[in-house]
């Protein structure tokens, strides 16, 4: 007698007489515990350059993708990064980073790991490659690195086009951010005494 679904002791039916899962099955409900363990393993830090935004007036940025090897990759997601004197450079129509320093991957043996200072190249469009190498050598300005992070889950660098500040410069930025900052302080206490 074949197994019928209304048949009052169906449950009690040998394993191989009822019907198969359903496709559409409802989705396991994952615990706050599991997913902080997963964002936590697909941790992605951004890296600032921030010593550069005291150093340069930005007048362009573009967003280059990086050819990196695993061990690096896997430092960068540790955020064992340090962006601080790194400068880019046009050379044979390419576009390198240089001076990025990378600290080796800890779990990895020397044998497998990356020299620190490697020079990494660059990936962008070869037209944008031709006029920042053309606006470096014709206007004495400088590609510097101001963010490392992760966008779907490739690393990327931003590098802007700047211009170096002097000192009498960097010391208005300074005396203009401390103007600002105590114009907003006498605020706040002016809506506070109203």
């Amino acid at each position: 007698m074949p197994a019928s679904f209304e048949h009052p002791l169906f449950f009690l039916q040998p394993p191989c007489l009822a019907p198969p899962p359903s496709r559409h099955a409802a989705i396991p409900h994952v615990s706050p515990i599991r997913m902080a363990a997963r964002k936590a393993r697909n941790y992605n830090p951004t890296i600032d350059n921030r010593i550069a935004r005291s150093r340069y007036d930005f007048l362009e940025t573009h967003e280059c993708g990086m050819q990196l090897l695993g061990t690096e990759v896997k430092s960068v997601r540790l955020g064992q990064v340090n962006l601080r004197d790194s400068y880019a450079i046009v050379r044979n129509a390419q576009l390198y980073v240089r001076n990025m320093h990378i600290s080796p991957y800890s779990f990895a043996s020397e044998k497998f790991n990356h020299q620190p200072r490697r020079e990494k190249k660059l990936l962008l469009h070869k037209k944008a490659i031709r006029k920042l190498g053309a606006l470096v050598a014709e206007k004495g300005l400088t590609l510097v690195p101001t963010r490392l992070y992760f966008a779907n889950g490739y690393a990327k660098i931003e590098i802007a086009l700047a211009k170096g500040k002097n000192v009498r410069d960097r010391r208005e930025d300074i005396k203009k951010r401390d103007d600002d900052r105590y114009m907003r302080q006498v605020e706040k206490i002016a809506v506070r005494g109203m």
